[in-house]
């Protein structure tokens, strides 16, 4: 059917250049046979590719017939007169009587089968069937040539942590990642969250929950929101500048929704466990974010041991941006 479709645009094309052409060159005196030529060939080329189209449906069709041909009767002349007629004696021509027909005269014509139509609706059908798949493979090729940010991310990550022998932890992608990674990697290195149950602000419907906000398998992250929230207030002058809100607005929304959290986040979790935080990009980069205090610890074990390491994700994962956990291979 394409290739049928595009054989008729050509022809199409080409006839419109001849019909152009014939226009440009008619005269006054030759404008109207021109036009009805031009006509015809139109509709003799637009038939045709009907009955093409109706062809490859599956259908037989052929033009529809204009009219009956050359009905004659027995013993009449071309120009309707009797062929017995005779000349009078002074050569004139006699009178030709006619009579009616008997019953052994009948009418001789040339016969023609009457074809359906073609189905112009189903035609149209095909057309637009056509079009759409043609559509969609173009659409389909564009799309392979697209860059796969999400493979290409999927897999560079998977080499960092190959090499650095590293294990991803899934982190529930809720708004919470970020202080859910943390929080998770906090309890198995032994540092604890360090809340202050009594500036963690919970809405009632929670408050008998108030017990599972030290464990991160469950509300961690409460605790890490409280404690970055509470840091950035008592340093307010190291961050304030990089707010695009006032500074209780913007803490607010660190402690009791699922706003998420980045980089002034990352550096106030930092500074406020004591932890070296590394973060691993979607193009295999690592991002160090160092707390200062972890320098000032002289046993070197346990400098190593307050690193925390994340993993970033702008593609992979349908709502946006997310943070994982990882933790050293067994």
């Amino acid at each position: 059917m394409e290739d049928l479709q595009a054989r008729h645009r050509k022809e199409q094309k080409d006839l419109q250049a001849r019909i152009t052409q014939k226009k440009k060159s008619a005269t006054k005196k030759t404008r109207r046979g021109i036009n009805d030529e031009c006509d015809r060939l139109q509709r003799e080329l637009t038939d045709r590719h009907q009955s093409e189209i109706a062809e490859l449906n599956g259908e037989t069709s052929e033009l529809p017939v204009d009219g009956l041909e050359d009905l004659s009767i027995n013993d009449k002349s071309p120009n309707g007169a009797n062929e017995n007629s005779k000349s009078g004696p002074d050569g004139e021509a006699a009178t030709a009587t006619t009579e009616p027909p008997t019953s052994s005269q009948t009418l001789n014509y040339t016969p023609h089968t009457h074809t359906k139509k073609p189905n112009r609706q189903k035609a149209r059908l095909a057309r637009r069937a056509a079009e759409q798949a043609a559509q969609a493979a173009q659409a389909e090729e564009e799309a392979s040539k697209l860059t796969n940010h999400r493979g290409n991310e999927k897999e560079a990550m998977e080499a960092v942590f190959k090499q650095l022998k590293l294990k991803e932890v899934d982190i529930n992608p809720d708004g919470h990642c970020l202080f859910s990674a943390v929080a998770c990697q906090l309890d198995e290195m032994g540092l604890g969250l360090k809340p202050d149950p009594e500036r963690i602000v919970l809405q009632p419907a929670t408050l008998s929950r108030m017990e599972t906000v030290v464990s991160p398998r469950h509300d961690g992250y409460r605790a890490v929101r409280a404690v970055t929230a509470d840091f950035i207030t008592e340093n307010k002058d190291d961050f304030e500048a990089f707010m695009e809100e006032p500074l209780e607005q913007y803490t607010r929304k660190i402690k009791l929704t699922a706003e998420w959290g980045g980089q002034l986040e990352l550096q106030a979790i930092a500074r406020a466990y004591g932890v070296n935080i590394n973060v691993i990009q979607g193009d295999g980069r690592i991002e160090k974010i160092e707390s200062g205090d972890a320098d000032d610890i002289e046993d070197e074990e346990e400098r190593k041991r307050r690193v925390i390491w994340l993993a970033y994700y702008r593609h992979t994962y349908g709502l946006g941006e997310h943070y994982n956990a990882l933790t050293a291979q067994v």
